[in-house]
Formats: structure tokens, C-alpha cells, sequence
């Protein structure tokens, strides 16, 4: 008895990760094995810089709150430290965008910290 091969599915699971695939440069576009390739590697990329975008971010926010601490004459972790011990809970990423959009929402909160 002949061999039975499902030559629909193979050739539509090839075609949907060449679409996928498409705009990619040279032979990662169209032939298959560079292209799966590419695209796996891809999705494994995404996977550590969903990651990444996490630290990458926090990084940015504490940057933020530092410089305009530093403007208010204290350091980052002069002003977290306060922070807490005045019983202050707000995150970083609120506090960047205090210091970069509302200054003297900023100012208001370093000097609750401050008295504390």
C-alpha cells in the first residue's frame, strides 16, 4: 500500500510561518529552513524582552525620580528611604511621572518626606 502523506497541512504550516515571515531580509523571508529558523529565534527574543522592558523601564523611572531629587538637594536613596519612613507608599513609576509632568507635586511630596 502506498505511503499516505497529508501534503495540505505540510504545505500550510510551511505557508503560514513564511507569511509570517515576510518583509524579513534575503533568504530569512522565503526559503523554509532560514526562515523558521529566524522566525523561532524571533519569538525567543520577544519572550526576554517582554522581560527586559520591565527592568529597562524601572531603570528609566528611577533615573527620573533621581534627577529631580537632586534638584530638591537629596540623592535617590536619601529621598526612597524618607519615602518609606514617613509611610509614603508610591511606586516609582508614579513618582517619575510626578517629577517630570508636576513638579510641584513633586516638590509637595519630597517635603512630606523630608518632615517625616
Amino acid at each position: 500500500m502506498p505511503r499516505s502523506v497529508n501534503h495540505v497541512a505540510s504545505r500550510a504550516r510551511r505557508k503560514k510561518i513564511l507569511k509570517l515571515t515576510r518583509g524579513y531580509f534575503g533568504a530569512r523571508k522565503n526559503v523554509w529552513t532560514v526562515a523558521k529558523n529566524t522566525w523561532e529565534k524571533g519569538l525567543t527574543y520577544a519572550y526576554r524582552d517582554r522581560k527586559n522592558k520591565k527592568r529597562n523601564f524601572r531603570a528609566l523611572w528611577i533615573q527620573r525620580i533621581n534627577a529631580a531629587a537632586r534638584l530638591e538637594g537629596m540623592s535617590y536613596s536619601k529621598l526612597m528611604g524618607a519615602l518609606h519612613k514617613a509611610g509614603i507608599e508610591i511606586n516609582r513609576k508614579v513618582l517619575a511621572d510626578l517629577a517630570m509632568n508636576h513638579p510641584e507635586a513633586f516638590k509637595a511630596v519630597v517635603a512630606k518626606a523630608k518632615a517625616a
